[in-house]
């Protein structure tokens, strides 16, 4: 009686270890992208912040970047994955995430999200999953 494994079993195994590992990987982009996510509400939190400072001073809301002193993009960076809209529309502010010339990697644009605020009452809204 030989010892050993056959080739069938052998591919087999190679077969389900490769099943295994791309279903990992999915996991696991799915993941970090969620994580970059965070560099979204982190700014749109702050931004909001300042929207309600500017407001209290001035009974209006800003309507350019440049008047909240927020260092947030309005286009696509190198340094940021996300862009920002601070003109307030409906009360909310958008983080679009960016799909060609921002901080790589890059998203393909079927799989760009966005994450929004409201400035008037902190609650956060956009593709689901990702806020």
């Amino acid at each position: 009686m030989r010892k050993g494994f056959t080739l069938l079993e052998l591919i087999i195994v190679i077969i389900i270890i490769g099943i295994l590992a791309s279903l990992g990987f999915i996991q696991y982009t799915k993941t970090l992208e969620k994580s970059r996510s965070g560099e979204a509400k982190q700014i749109l939190g702050q931004i909001r912040s300042a929207q309600i400072t500017y407001y209290q001073e001035y009974n209006a809301f800003a309507t350019a970047m440049n008047n909240l002193y927020v260092n947030a993009p309005t286009t696509c960076t190198a340094t940021h994955y996300f862009s920002y809209d601070p003109n307030e529309t409906g009360g909310f502010i958008n983080a679009s995430r960016c799909t060609g010339s921002g901080k790589t990697p890059d998203v393909a644009s079927a799989d760009s999200y966005f994450i929004r605020i409201n400035v008037n009452y902190g609650n956060w809204s956009g593709t689901e999953g990702y806020y």
